[in-house]
């Protein structure tokens, strides 16, 4: 895998991480932090790393493109594993905050990247 492509890899993880920790934070979660984080975000990161290993996301991990495949496919497979494997709730308002904010988090940093190169 090139720099460029775990590069990415590190910044789509940050974003569902950015995304837990916000969550976590506005509803006021206590207890180990770390632990906290990992158990609500697991659901995610196991759904991005099939998807990166699935679609072959190294290929173009930069393009907008690749973005929202990474996206939709991550929050897809991840609120069915949320609900299906980890036992936890899907309320449609849970989808549809999930699906904003790591849209934008995970299309947001490669606009940027996008930008940043012209």
């Amino acid at each position: 895998m090139t720099k460029s492509a775990r590069q990415a890899l590190a910044l789509d993880v940050a974003a569902v991480c950015v995304f837990v920790a916000i969550g976590r934070r506005n509803h006021g979660e206590t207890g180990n932090a770390f632990v906290g984080l990992f158990r609500v975000a697991a659901p995610f990161l196991i759904a991005l790393l099939v998807v990166w290993l699935v679609g072959r996301v190294w290929r173009h991990p930069t393009s907008l493109s690749t973005g929202v495949g990474v996206w939709l496919a991550t929050v897809g497979l991840g609120m069915v594993l949320r609900n299906r494997v980890f036992d936890r709730g899907t309320a449609t308002s849970f989808v549809i905050v999930t699906a904003v904010v790591l849209g934008v988090l995970i299309n947001g940093w490669r606009a940027v990247a996008r930008r940043m190169r012209r």
